[in-house]
């Protein structure tokens, strides 16, 4: 069941970036015991799409009984991540050197915002904070507006735990042949700064503007951007490529004239104003009719609410429900080892009892854990 089912890894739960690897890495098949903080089910968020698809065992780090317990689970893993700024694993007990002492083959991965070392590296910080510093933030936004906050995307998810996924699976390859465990160190301005790497490149060609709304890719061009249509909803058009161009011409019914010079920047605003015109004449769906599934490149801007409905959405089951919450599929996708997600999220110590006796631990020993809040089960 997935391309990654066989390996066991051990998560010890964090926020946003570090629960998304893990549901990565779940999703593609790997066992994913969760390490969560001995809570009550009750303060659980129930809808954390996040959690979905492993297993969680709840246990007290502050405690050495606690820790004993996660090195022992260690021992069987092929893997370990945490989210945790530097050096605060060390202090729990749970650092790559106590950890590789026990299973020397053991990938470790971090996952941080600033990185393991360097001047900001025990610094606070989110998401804004991180792309601010790799230049991506600053490339995003409207002309002589402030710069635009896309979500918490490319520093906590994109940058930062399907970089920390990708991270583990190769050091996981890598360990296959050499024996060895290693570190991985997965901050987000590095992966924020590594998304960045096609306008650095164009940057060095003299093809990028440094003022933001003026570039190809950022809603300069006229032929790259969002318009507003006659019923308040909007459209995305990509029509790059020459022939996409003409056909956006064509279907548009503009001025092929006023048209004409595609990648003259000196026009892009008043075609721009031209575009906008013309969409607003239609209803989103009257261009979708016109637009559609051509070389257009075109796409309605759906909401939330809306994608999960789409026709070419639904023919590739790109959402699924789960637990009764719509939210996306498992991707990508597998000719031989489909992926499956195995349920949604579990409350802290759903499998506490049971993880503990696959590790030999007698029910008297659980027990005596469970009266000394060492450990919590979901039922308890």
């Amino acid at each position: 069941m997935g391309p990654l089912a066989g390996i066991r890894i051990i998560e010890l739960a964090g926020i946003g970036p570090g629960p998304f690897c893990g549901m990565m890495l779940a999703d593609m098949g790997a066992e994913v015991i969760r390490i969560d903080r001995p809570v009550k089910a009750t303060d659980w968020n129930t809808k954390d799409v996040l959690a979905r698809g492993r297993s969680s065992v709840a246990i007290d780090l502050k405690k050495p009984e606690g820790v004993n317990l996660v090195l022992s689970l260690v021992e069987n893993a092929d893997a370990l991540f945490e989210g945790f700024r530097p050096g605060v694993t060390e202090r729990l007990g749970l650092g790559p050197k106590e950890c590789m002492a026990r299973n020397p083959q053991l990938v470790y991965g971090r996952m941080t915002g600033w990185g393991q070392t360097g001047p900001m590296a025990q610094a606070a910080g989110h998401d804004i904070n991180y792309i601010a510093l790799a230049g991506v933030l600053h490339a995003i936004g409207r002309a002589n507006e402030k710069p635009l906050v896309p979500l918490n995307l490319i520093g906590d998810f994109g940058g930062g735990g399907m970089l920390l996924a990708f991270g583990m699976v190769c050091a996981l390859l890598e360990s296959r042949e050499s024996g060895q465990g290693q570190v991985v160190d997965a901050a987000m301005v590095d992966g924020a700064a590594a998304l960045m790497a096609m306008f650095f490149g164009m940057q060095a060609a003299g093809n990028f503007r440094h003022s933001r709304g003026s570039n190809l890719l950022d809603g300069g061009a006229h032929f790259y951007d969002t318009y507003e249509t006659s019923d308040g909803r909007y459209i995305a058009i990509g029509s790059i490529e020459p022939q996409f161009y003409a056909l956006l011409v064509k279907k548009s019914g503009v001025d092929p004239k006023q048209f004409a010079e595609q990648m003259n920047p000196s026009t892009w605003p008043e075609l721009t104003a031209a575009l906008a015109a013309v969409f607003k004449t239609k209803t989103c769906d009257e261009w979708c009719e016109i637009m559609e599934g051509t070389d257009v490149c075109f796409a309605p801007i759906l909401s939330m609410q809306e994608a999960p409905l789409h026709p070419h959405n639904k023919a590739r089951s790109t959402f699924i429900e789960i637990d009764g919450i719509t939210q996306p599929a498992p991707a990508p996708r597998f000719s031989r080892t489909p992926p499956q997600v195995r349920g949604g999220g579990k409350a802290p110590g759903a499998d506490t009892r049971a993880i503990l006796k696959q590790q030999g631990i007698d029910e008297a020993t659980i027990e005596d854990l469970i009266q000394r809040n060492i450990i919590r089960v979901a039922e308890s």
